[in-house]
């Protein structure tokens, strides 16, 4: 079923974002100095924000599309937990971006630096919450693939 497969890729792409934010984009960017930090910062989030959004919308659509088709309460599971980082990225950690868009680079300092850090810490939290979304979706596909394949007899059966 193809809405389920892309359903899947979706969220896939939504975990390995947050996975690659926290482990690789976000560590290299404290390296730098307090303004080339905040600077580098605000595109990429702006980026990254329009991404990931994206890829949880059409990820949770896919999944709920699978779940009207399919009758499988696993794919909406699935849609529900891809679209539960929402609260959590409004409520958490967009306050800390909103502060961080105010400063103008040649504010930045060690203020700055610190709220990033925040950030970093309050963001690395989005990795594991997007594991179950994934996991149930790859359930549900497993499942509905072997619902799918046919049942061959055995030699003996056909007597």
């Amino acid at each position: 079923m193809l809405t389920g497969h892309l359903a899947l890729v979706f969220a896939a792409a939504f975990a390995g974002a947050a996975f690659y934010i926290n482990f690789a984009e976000h560590p290299a960017r404290l390296k730098l100095d307090d303004k080339n930090l905040l600077k580098q910062w605000k595109p990429s989030y702006d980026a990254g924000y329009t991404m990931q959004a994206s890829l949880a919308v059409v990820s949770g659509a896919f999944g709920m599309i699978t779940a009207s088709m399919t009758k499988d309460w696993r794919w909406i599971a699935g849609a529900i937990l891809v679209l539960a980082n929402w609260p959590y990225t409004m409520l958490g950690i967009m306050p800390t971006n909103h502060k961080l868009k105010a400063i103008s680079e040649n504010d930045a300092g060690p203020t700055s630096r610190t709220m990033l850090e925040t950030w970093g810490r309050l963001w690395v939290l989005t990795t594991p919450m997007r594991r179950p979304a994934r996991r149930s979706s790859r359930s549900a596909w497993a499942c509905s693939k072997r619902q799918r394949m046919p049942r061959t007899r055995s030699p003996a059966s056909t007597r």
